[in-house]
């Protein structure tokens, strides 16, 4: 029998107070096994005990939201009887441990978390931040971590037969040794055939289905609940290992089990395996589970309890079935070829009782693992920042070259060597894919179509967590309004460094009251999300990178694109220019790229005059006005145009007002979207209704972009020498 000592309770990241509160609850010092399992409840990673105080202040209902936070995905009305299944899940330490499988099994958790509810999943998207590819020391590193994400991604997405159709990709210093992989995936259900991970039914068996318990990722949610440190690389045994094969035979035989309403409840094991689905299940239900471990399938002898309950082995799921119903289910399975085996059942006690070969090595009320997990109201002072408030005095020797520099700089550049490894036609739904500012999907069930996109800025953070939050929620409203859609419900991944840090926890603080406040005026719950901490690596913290998903609904119809379709179509700013001063131009793509400065504050927003904005281009879409659509953000108008162009027709316009041009081109103000159109005068009488401006700033024309002011020209170019240097950018960092 294990000694539990000090060193073994501070080896599990537990702390004094909290193993004298174990004591409380046993009465009795633990077992071992009790002592890893309450580790992996308790992390920061399962348990959300640092920031489950604060997340009480997002808003979590609305009109169209079935299921809110709580359950493994959040799910929303599409209407005719249908539902979508959606959430955003991080795997940043995995990732940097071992890129491919670290990237590809959180695509296979995420996609478990979906078809756990019942729902077949359709669409994955990615949110990710890397150190950048040129870096003199790190350069080689970062390098490979982005091709092992990214061929992670693609393995498993592709094998299993889901659509990657859309993402972001930025890089950043900061992220050198601690990148971000948050993944994105959304399923439909009917909404009479929505799961549960809850055990219900005393007496009723608990069914183990799918691939067989190893080694593999134990203690893998303690591991991502820590600081990187320098002996980060030898926690590849805590990385799990995918099967994208056997996860696609799980979900068939999942969905049709669930089919023959034998299953009363259902919880996929990720973090903290086995340990997590029998104990949440049973706390939801308010009852308790029973197991025996020797009956759990396993691909490794000698494994010990300890091992079992805390193994994060993928493609496995834990099913409570109705008594006397279980060889119809295990049928399913065997037909399927995978292992379904009764390893226990429900429990009228509340109690989380292990057996291994009758001994009984774990008894735990299932409660005090997961509802009444430690909660922190961890101290905080003011946002971590040491950017100045004011820049440096510059001006523009060439603004030509400037935009092209920007075009061809790691976040701005063409990401197609990304995607094309992504199937993202798979399945036949998709109507825009990556390169879109939303992605567009449609649902053939309902004829209608559901768009949804990712956002997130971590320099705007880092000025101002609470702003950058609000913007980012802007910015993903606008993007799926932008093609036509309605935002109905969110999501987010708040990726942060250590909260123990009071100057990190306030800018987790302000990041949520801001995604909040944005939230709850645009009209999109938060319906769950995930909570990475500890994103820091020797003590340098990531900048807080607060990731938000929004889905929206509309129409099936032809989708509006990005690029200028034809040209002397008239081109149109709605929204305006905008404003800007030097404080809140420090935190823009020019500032980054072109001076390698960051400073001040980051853009000003009217969320009013936001939606305004957003409400009217959704009629102009909706009424088949515009023949191209494409907000405002990252770069400002001038980078704007220009990715408008890349298609081979640009434009010829002039820009009204007195700022000075390079603020003019590449102020980041919000609220902003490119249109071309036919009708003109019909867009400005749409523009006109909602209260916001439509200036007409010149018409497409084929082969160039020529950008003025009140006559005076700023940029002139051919389209050609921007998509050369934009298009091969990438591919040219990633040879070194």
């Amino acid at each position: 029998m294990t000694v539990i000592t000090p060193e073994l309770v501070a080896a599990h990241q537990l702390t004094t107070d909290e193993y004298e509160r174990i004591l409380r609850i046993l009465g009795r010092p633990p077992t071992y096994t009790e002592l890893g399992i309450f580790s992996v409840m308790w992390s920061e990673h399962c348990s959300y005990k640092s920031s489950r105080l604060h997340l009480r202040k997002l808003p979590t209902e609305g009109p169209y939201v079935l299921q809110g936070p709580g359950e493994n995905a959040g799910v929303i009305d599409i209407g005719g009887g249908y539902a979508a299944a959606f959430k955003i899940e991080s795997h940043n330490h995995p990732s940097f441990i071992e890129p491919f499988q670290g990237a590809a099994t959180g695509v296979g958790g995420i996609l478990r978390d979906i078809f756990t509810m019942g729902a077949r999943p359709i669409a994955v998207m990615d949110s990710l931040r890397f150190g950048p590819l040129d870096h003199p020391r790190a350069g080689p590193r970062n390098r490979r971590i982005l091709e092992g994400v990214v061929s992670g991604i693609a393995h498993y997405g592709n094998c299993f037969g889901v659509p990657t159709v859309g993402g972001e990709c930025v890089f950043e210093p900061c992220y050198n040794g601690n990148p971000l992989v948050n993944v994105f995936a959304l399923g439909i259900v009917r909404q009479d055939r929505i799961f549960y991970a809850r055990a219900c039914g005393i007496g009723n068996p608990v069914v183990y289905v799918g691939a067989k318990t190893g080694r593999d990722g134990i203690h893998g949610a303690s591991m991502a609940s820590a600081e990187f440190t320098e002996e980060s690389r030898q926690k590849r045994p805590n990385v799990q290992v995918g099967d994208p094969f056997m996860e696609k035979l799980l979900l068939e035989a999942c969905l049709e089990a669930m089919e023959t309403g034998a299953v009363v409840g259902i919880q996929d094991m990720g973090a903290a395996g086995l340990t997590c689905s029998t104990c949440e299940m049973g706390s939801r239900g308010g009852t308790g589970v029973e197991i025996e471990l020797a009956r759990v399938p396993q691909r490794e002898a000698g494994m010990t309890p300890y091992e079992i309950m805390l193994s994060e082995s993928q493609e496995r799921m834990l099913l409570v079935i109705e008594r006397g119903r279980e060889e119809e289910v295990f049928r399913i399975f065997r037909k399927w070829g995978l292992d379904a085996v009764a390893v226990g059942e429900v429990t009228g006690d509340g109690l989380l009782r292990v057996k291994h070969h009758g001994e009984i090595v774990a008894e735990i009320p299932s409660r005090a693992l997961a509802d009444e997990a430690p909660m922190y109201d961890r101290p905080r002072s003011r946002p971590f920042r040491t950017a100045p408030m004011d820049g440096p005095d510059f001006e523009s020797q060439d603004l030509t070259r400037d935009l092209v520099r920007l075009l061809a700089s790691g976040d701005l550049c063409d990401k197609r060597w990304i995607w094309e490894q992504y199937d993202y036609m798979v399945r036949t739904n998709t109507v825009l894919g990556p390169g879109s500012d939303a992605a567009v999907l449609r649902v053939k069930e309902t004829g209608t179509s559901l768009a949804m996109a990712l956002d997130g800025n971590g320099r705007y953070c880092y000025l101002d967590p609470r702003q950058g939050t609000r913007l980012a929620v802007a910015e993903c409203c606008r993007n799926v309004s932008t093609v036509g859609a309605l935002p109905v419900a969110a999501t987010n991944c708040l990726n942060f460094g250590n909260p123990e840090r009071p100057e990190i926890m306030a800018q987790l603080v302000e990041a949520i009251e801001g995604m909040g406040e944005a939230c709850a005026f645009f009209g999109t719950p938060i319906t769950g999300g995930n909570v990475s901490l500890y994103n820091e690596t020797l003590g340098e913290a990531i900048y807080p990178t607060p990731v938000v998903g929004i889905v929206g609904l509309m129409r099936t119809g032809p989708p509006v694109k990005l690029a200028f379709q034809s040209e002397q179509a008239s081109v149109l700013l709605l929204g305006g220019l905008g404003s800007c001063d030097a404080r809140q131009f420090g935190a823009t793509q020019y500032a980054k790229v072109i001076l390698g400065e960051l400073w001040g504050l980051p853009p000003a927003l009217d969320m009013e005059h936001e939606r305004r904005v957003q409400a009217a281009v959704r009629e102009i879409v909706s009424e088949g006005l515009a023949e191209s659509s494409h907000d405002v953000s990252d770069g400002g108008l001038a980078v704007a145009l220009a990715e408008c162009s890349l298609g081979g027709v640009g434009a010829e316009v002039d820009l009204p007002g007195d700022l000075r041009p390079e603020f003019l081109l590449f102020h980041e103000g919000p609220s902003r979207i490119v249109l071309s159109t036919r009708r003109p005068e019909a867009v400005e009488r749409i523009a006109a209704r909602h209260g916001v401006e439509a200036l007409r700033l010149g018409a497409t024309r084929r082969g160039v972009l020529r950008i003025r002011q009140r006559g005076r020209l700023l940029v002139d170019c051919e389209v050609g020498s921007l998509v050369r240097p934009w298009a091969s950018a990438l591919e040219q960092a990633l040879r070194g």
